[in-house]
């Protein structure tokens, strides 16, 4: 799950009211309007219109990320995919973890068709503020115009972004188990990929894709570490578990309901900084901020345990006791998931596997949770219950793969997600 490492203070990021949306729905100064065909795009709707309905369909939470200090013109296609469709599609720029301003133009949207091609006829550009650059400073984020196309569910798309100047660090999602393309210059505008002739296999600066559905819907939010990011999944498959969930959903009575926006960080922890801040410190942030969440499932402790950062049972249920009320506060359903086993990994010992138990029978029987999904019981070895099954984890008895992330995404009782709280 990663080494340590320093991060600087956790930032200060403004939510997303969803007061003001329920204002402007009873006001009736939300705006409708037929979908687009999809064939041409245009930047335009108002702000209340982007408002309504609006979910997320695609994010990943923010960090500083490793990479040369400068990335000046040049032009990174970031490859993500989407859970549900919906028209009005936002895309998020983030320069959070940014130590100066950097100028994106321009940026543009499209269709994959394979490698860092682009489906012709399926790109467009964006727009902020009705410009075709922006400008974000240090520490900030902005968010595009509405696009005016509809945005197919459970589709790869290619977020191309242009820099100019000198960038210093990059914000970014350090494992995105996506391989993405990088060009020299302003490349934005290929549709055959031609040009990128580089790979990445992390997201640059986009934190978030929104839309609005064809019908009222939420956005689901994923919290966790490695295992909720997908370390051990097959690379371009978008196999992790949040993303087969997003599946069944799609194939459910909720189809269309529910936007999906994974916030696992690789190596994170609940109780202290390290790859990314601190999970009490980041959940208002990377949860309770994004627009139109409903609920949250929150997977995350086995790195407290692995680093003794938590030494007792305590250590994680009070964590979960704050981010539970931090979440009911907002309105906002949470899903407690007990820890999976890790016997046979590096870290493991008998007195942190002692604890494991103890925190996962008090996320079953607790109560505190609004429902809770027992991914120890799916995955664990039937005849060594400290270790996973080895149908169902990595060769680094840690992770899952793909068939044990099936199982996770399987293990979810759908009727869960009917769960409604009011603030």
């Amino acid at each position: 799950m990663g080494n340590e490492q320093s991060r600087p203070p956790a930032r200060a990021r403004t939510g997303r009211s969803r007061v003001l949306v329920a204002a402007l729905a009873a006001a009736g100064l939300l705006l409708g309007g037929a979908p687009s065909s999809g064939a041409e795009a245009a930047p335009g709707g108002s702000a209340a219109e982007a408002a309504a309905n609006e979910v997320v369909t695609w994010g990943a939470s923010q960090v500083q990320l490793d990479e040369p200090e400068n990335f000046g013109d040049m032009t990174v296609r970031n490859l993500v995919h989407t859970s549900v469709g919906g028209r009005g599609l936002q895309v998020t720029l983030s320069n959070a973890e940014g130590e100066r301003p950097i100028t994106f133009s321009p940026v543009t949207v499209g269709v994959q068709a394979e490698g860092a091609a682009v489906v012709p006829g399926r790109q467009h550009q964006l727009t902020f503020d009705g410009e075709a650059s922006v400008t974000i400073a240090s520490g900030e984020t902005a968010q595009s115009d509405p696009l005016n196309w509809n945005v197919p569910a459970d589709t790869t798309l290619a977020v191309s972004v242009h820099t100019m100047g000198d960038t210093g660090p990059v914000t970014g999602h350090a494992f995105a188990n996506q391989v993405s393309y990088t060009a020299p210059g302003d490349a934005t505008d290929d549709v055959s990929g031609d040009a990128f002739d580089g790979t990445i296999n992390s997201w640059y600066w986009v934190e978030a894709l929104t839309v609005q559905p064809p019908r009222q819907a939420s956005t689901l939010a994923f919290f966790g570490d490695s295992i909720t990011d997908g370390v051990g999944a097959t690379t371009g498959a978008n196999l992790r578990w949040p993303d087969q969930l997003a599946d069944r959903i799609s194939n459910s009575r909720y189809v269309h309901r529910f936007g999906v926006m994974n916030q696992g960080i690789s190596a994170n922890r609940l109780l202290e900084d390290g790859i990314g801040d601190a999970g009490i410190d980041r959940f208002a942030g990377d949860v309770l901020d994004e627009p139109s969440v409903s609920t949250v499932f929150v997977l995350e402790g086995v790195n407290d345990l692995r680093w003794d950062v938590a030494t007792t049972p305590e250590d994680l249920t009070d964590a979960y006791q704050q981010l539970i009320s931090e979440a009911h506060a907002e309105g906002v359903c949470v899903v407690g998931a007990t820890i999976l086993p890790f016997g046979g990994s590096s870290r493991w010992n008998a007195e942190r596997e002692e604890i494991r138990l103890e925190v996962n029978d008090w996320i079953r029987t607790s109560g505190a949770f609004d429902s809770v999904v027992d991914f120890d019981a799916v995955v664990r070895d039937p005849d060594n219950p400290v270790e996973m099954d080895p149908r169902y984890g990595d060769d680094d008895h840690l992770h899952p793969s793909d068939e044990g992330y099936t199982q996770m995404a399987e293990a979810v009782d759908l009727t869960t997600l009917d769960c409604d709280r009011e603030r």
